[in-house]
Parts: C-alpha cells; structure tokens; sequence
C-alpha cells in the first residue's frame, strides 16, 4: 500500500486519486479555520507559491476535531481561505483524522509516521506530514512547527 493508492474528496467534493501527485514533494496538512495556528496558512501559501514550478504541492485537509475549531461548510472554509489568505494550493473537504471515522489516507499517514514516543493520534491543527516524490513518508511535524522551518527539507527532496 502507498500514498497513491488512496481517493480524496477536494473541496467541491470531487474525488481525486492522490496518484495525481505522483513524482512531487508534498506537504499534507490538517487545517482549521479558527484555531491560533490559522495564520500558518500564509506561511504555507508562501511556500507553495514560491515551489509550485518546481513538483511541488501542499494538500490541505479540513478538520473540526479539535476544539471546534473548523466548524464550517467546505464552501464556507475554502471562502475564508481564499479570501483571507489567498490559499492556491489543492483543499480537500473537511475529514475526520483521528478516531473509527478518520479518512484512510490519515490512518495511513498516522500508523506509518507516529509523532512523539511513538503516538499515532494526530494533537492539533496544523500538524503536517512531508512526502518525497516517491510518496515515502520523510518525517512528521506538529502544530508548532512553521512552514518556514520545514523549507530546507522541501529543497532538499527537489533536488535543489
């Protein structure tokens, strides 16, 4: 089993095979609109837009497990997200990532790159999972992580 073999829903409810990705660096995210990490959307519009030219992609995955913190309608979220961010980069309609009624590909992400000793539950918004261009796993990030930080890491699987 990969990364590729799973189908998403975008945003507007279409299924997408995530074989759509094949041979980029991605960088898959939990995202909530009214969480205080929300402002992290800027720093990943900014590194998508600065890597898009370049087999790059960020995947946003709506979430409101936590705190209510994405209460929204997929419309009302990928509103808020262009209008008050000027998102670009692919979004998804909100999922579950924790818990019997997770979507697969986080059940896959979560068993084959734990966090901290060894947990698989995903803690918060914005916790962030880094794929090389052959959909392996590359490592694990949390909330508190800024997209900025992960940056080096992306040039590197570029190849840059």
């Amino acid at each position: 089993m990969s990364i590729y073999d799973f189908t998403v829903k975008d945003i507007d409810g279409k299924e997408v095979s995530m074989s759509k990705y094949k041979d980029k660096v991605l960088l898959i995210v939990n995202v909530a609109s009214k969480c205080g990490f929300t402002g992290q959307y800027e720093g990943l519009e900014n590194l998508f837009e600065k890597y898009k030219n370049e087999d790059f992609m960020i995947l946003g995955f709506p979430s409101n497990q936590f705190a209510n913190q994405e209460p929204g309608t997929n419309e009302e979220i990928k509103e808020f997200c262009s209008l008050t961010f000027g998102v670009n980069f692919d979004m998804f309609s909100k999922v579950d990532v924790n818990g019997d009624d997770a979507t697969p590909l986080y059940k896959y992400l979560k068993s084959n790159s734990p966090g901290v000793l060894g947990t698989e539950a995903i803690k918060w918004n914005f916790t962030k999972f880094l794929i090389d261009k052959n959909g392996k796993i590359i490592q694990r990030y949390g909330s508190v992580t800024e997209p900025k930080d992960i940056e080096p890491k992306i040039v590197e699987l570029l190849g840059k």
